[in-house]
């Protein structure tokens, strides 16, 4: 019989400064049996015609689960300093897909997200007003967008769904939410069929309301 094949998870983040929580996780998930795709150990499928941005985001449209690690750290990638990163590029394509994710935010994310709201910098256009001297724990303030976009900040919040955020403080926090999550794979396996027959019935009952 044909070997069944292994769920795919994409771990998407920036990689300066967390290695070592990033070799962490890959080594959990993959012990419970996952492929993963992580481009700080270059599992990440790469076709050589095609760009970084575009490489990353066929294995977003490719996997079968999504893990996102939002940290203080932006991320690479940016045509210019108004482009965003791969990173964040990658949590956007992930929401659009209706892709399962897990979602993890640095402590000092969060915290910022707090403080500024409380000074009268509520959203992103206000935010992007404010410029930030170099060295700081937060190399830009886009970061608390992509924690606004994973917890659906732009949905009413009864309308919500998918939009679970953890809050981490310390690699270990972060190891105990991916093993917490991911430990039982025939539970995963199970969500996972589910969830793609959950879509196939919106998409076909879509497809009836749209027909003239």
């Amino acid at each position: 019989m044909a070997k069944k094949p292994k769920l795919i998870v994409m771990v998407s983040s920036t990689v300066y400064g967390i290695e070592e929580l990033l070799d962490r996780v890959y080594a959990i998930l993959t012990n419970f049996g996952y492929e993963v795709w992580m481009s700080h150990k270059g599992t990440v499928p790469v076709l050589p015609t095609k760009t970084a941005f575009e490489n990353c985001l066929d294995a977003v449209q490719q996997c079968d689960l999504f893990l996102g690690i939002i940290t203080t750290q932006y991320g690479s990638g940016k045509e210019d300093k108004n482009a965003l990163s791969i990173t964040h590029q990658e949590l956007l394509k992930a929401i659009e897909l209706n892709k399962p994710r897990w979602i993890l935010a640095h402590d000092h994310v969060v915290f910022a997200r707090s403080l500024l709201n409380n000074l009268g910098y509520a959203s992103s256009q206000k935010r992007s007003a404010l410029s930030l001297k170099k060295n700081m724990v937060i190399d830009d303030l886009r970061v608390i967008d992509m924690y606004e976009t994973a917890i659906r900040h732009d949905i009413h919040i009864k309308d919500r769904k998918g939009n679970w955020v953890q809050k981490f403080a310390t690699d270990d926090d972060a190891h105990l939410f991916a093993s917490a999550q991911f430990y039982r794979y025939q539970e995963v396996e199970r969500f996972l069929a589910e969830h793609l027959e959950d879509s196939k019935a919106v998409e076909k009952q879509i497809s009836k309301e749209v027909k003239p």
